[in-house]
This record gives structure tokens, sequence and C-alpha cells, in this order.
């Protein structure tokens, strides 16, 4: 694509992200005016029941789908560059079943690796990392990129059973907050906390930045990478890193939350039709945020008739995109 359609089309994309963000604000079943929120950010009053309403609920529910979209949207990029597969992302290859193994286990057995807010961030993004460098490990070794994406399969399916027994000696309390994590919400994040999220989120996108130019070469293939003064093994395990702090951010106040990883840098692929990854980063960052906002917008529009949990209903708008890209690949 130009360089001048694809400016025409960041630009747009960056038009409807503020029209996304006030559509979500106003979707939920409350009707709020403007100055309820600016009251809300600026001069806020404990009393008033709307402006309590905007701060705990609808001010970190979207600031969550800005984060969780671009988030994942970045780390599928990461990992099907990484991996040089376009079906690769942080759920079917494991990143999110790690980061979701330690998170049952800190939560249903009371093991505690870190503390405070830090400790649900740290605690994702051991089980991310220790995850993402196993199935580096096991990509190292296997020339299939089918087969690699059965073992990541068959990694979840292992900690889907693991956490399923932790689930059978779980107290009723423990239990019930588990499982209502592991539907994925945006909604169990509190105002407090935004400014760790933000930061941690910020220092991640900037760190992607960074890696623009190992990710440009490892597109040519990692030999031609190696001939070019790039080392492998360093920027393997930076990338690496990268994608744990990111899916282990997103995992840890979230929950799971399936296909956004695999789909959105597909579907960024589609639209811009180029490997720069310059662009790429910048039309993931709009798409993925894009995306979850339109989701999690329709989801609040229902609640009124029935609650839709995220993680189901990304999967199912996820799952066909997901069929019709292995069938366009198999033409």
């Amino acid at each position: 694509m130009k360089d001048k359609s694809l400016r025409s089309l960041i630009i747009c994309l960056l038009g409807l992200l503020p029209i996304a963000m006030y559509l979500h604000l106003m979707s939920g079943q409350i009707e709020l005016s403007f100055s309820s929120y600016w009251k809300a950010l600026f001069d806020f009053n404990p009393k008033d029941t709307y402006q309590v309403l905007i701060r705990e609920f609808r001010l970190p529910r979207m600031v969550m789908a800005l984060v969780a979209g671009a988030g994942l949207s970045l780390s599928g990029m990461l990992m099907q560059t990484l991996f040089k597969n376009p079906l690769a992302g942080p759920y079917v290859l494991g990143i999110n079943s790690g980061a979701s193994l330690l998170i049952a286990l800190s939560m249903m057995t009371g093991i505690q690796f870190f503390q405070s807010n830090f400790g649900l961030i740290g605690t994702a993004l051991i089980g991310a990392m220790g995850a993402g460098l196993l199935m580096m490990s096991v990509a190292q070794r296997l020339k299939s990129q089918i087969s690699l994406l059965l073992v990541g399969l068959m990694f979840g399916s292992f900690t889907a059973a693991l956490v399923s027994m932790m689930e059978s000696k779980a107290g009723a309390e423990s239990l019930k907050s588990f499982t209502m994590w592991s539907m994925g919400s945006l909604q169990q994040v509190t105002f407090e906390q935004l400014p760790l999220i933000l930061t941690t989120f910020i220092l991640s996108v900037i760190l992607v930045f960074l890696a623009v130019k190992p990710l440009n070469v490892l597109v040519l293939g990692e030999k031609s990478a190696g001939l070019l003064g790039i080392h492998i093994q360093r920027t393997r395990l930076f990338i690496l890193g990268i994608t744990a702090l990111l899916a282990g951010l997103v995992t840890a106040f979230c929950g799971p939350i399936a296909f956004v990883g695999m789909a959105i840098p597909n579907l960024t692929r589609i639209l811009f039709r180029t490997t720069h990854h310059t662009t790429l980063i910048c039309g993931n960052l709009l798409i993925g945020a894009l995306f979850l906002l339109g989701m999690d917008s329709f989801i609040q529009l229902l609640e009124g008739q029935f609650s839709i949990p995220l993680n189901a209903f990304t999967s199912l708008v996820g799952a066909p995109f997901v069929v019709f890209l292995v069938m366009r690949k198999i033409k």
C-alpha cells in the first residue's frame, strides 16, 4: 500500500477512536451527561451516585477496553513475527494458559507470589513468560507450524486440567472469584489501579517500538537476520518478554480473552498490506482498541436482556474469522 493510502487509513482509524470511546461511555443502561464525566474526573464528589458510577465503573471499563484490545493485538503480532506463523497468538500458543494457571494457583490455593496490585501482574507475567519459553523451546525442535499449534493447544488443555483439579478442591468464595475472572471481563479494575495499568502498558508499547528494526529483519528469516547483525537469541527473549508483559497484564486484570491476539494482527496485515512493523504496530494498536471497544459496547447494550461473557463473545466473532484465514491460506 502506498504511503499516502497508509496515512489516510491511520488518520481514519484515529478519527474513529474518540467516536468509539464516546459510544462506549454512553452504552450503559443509565444515561449520563458530559458534565457528570467532567466532574467525576476533576471535581469528584463521593456522595454523587452518578459520579461514583462513572469513576468506578464506566471510565475503568473503557480504559481497559483500550488497553486489552491494543495489548492483545500487539502481543499477537509479536508472536506471529517471532514464530513466522499467522495463526500464532498468546491464546493459541499457551501464553494466556500459563498466566491463567498461576493466577488460578494464587486465587484458589492462597499461594501468593507477590503482594498488592503488582502481585497480580507479576504472577501473570511469570506464568506467561514460562509458557512462552516453553513454546520457544518446542518451536526450535519442530519444523511444522501445525505441530507447534497442536503443542500449544495441548499445553492449554493440560493447564485447563490442572485448573479443574484445583477448582474441585477450592472453597466457594475463591471458586466463584476465579469463575467470574475466567469468563473475561473489563469490569474488574478500579479507578485507583488505572495508573499502574497505563504505566505498564505505555512502557510495553515503547519497548515494542524499540524492537521495530529486529522485527522487520526477522521477517526475512533468522539466517538473514543473523547475517545482518541481529543477535537472534537476545532478540527472541526481548520479544518474548514484551509479549509476556502485554498478555500477562491483560490476563491478570481482564481474564483470558480469546482470538483477539490471533485475528486482529491478521486483519491489520490484510488492511495495510505491509510487513513494516512501525505501520503494523500503529495499526494493531488502533484496530485492537476499536475492536474491543465495539465488542464491549454491544455487550453493554444487551445487558438489560442478558449478560454475555466477553471471552465467549470474542470467540463467537473471532473463530469464524480464523476459519476464513485458514481457508484463505489453503487456497
